[in-house]
């Protein structure tokens, strides 16, 4: 078995901390990318929250003008018999 010098071993740990600061660059890179995804997908959430609360509005109105729609045909005697 070759010998193992000190200088050997420092040579090995300085090639290991170098693939440590890349591993740690990399994972600090994807912390980033991983939080600016997290804000995009809220402004997405918060969009889809107004289409629904508009949507829902809209229901709120249609429901309503359908009622009165309603009530003006049976005031004026408008509402259809089914014929036999």
């Amino acid at each position: 078995m070759a010998d193992v010098t000190m200088e050997l071993m420092f040579e090995v740990m300085k090639s290991v901390q170098a693939r440590l600061a890349q591993v740690d660059g990399k994972i600090d890179e994807l912390k980033q990318e991983m939080q600016a995804s997290r804000t995009s997908q809220n402004g997405i959430r918060q969009e889809i929250t107004g289409v629904f609360q508009e949507i829902s509005g809209i229901h709120a109105t249609l429901v309503r003008h359908e009622g009165r729609l309603d009530r003006i045909e049976t005031r004026l005697e408008l509402n259809e018999v089914p014929t036999p």
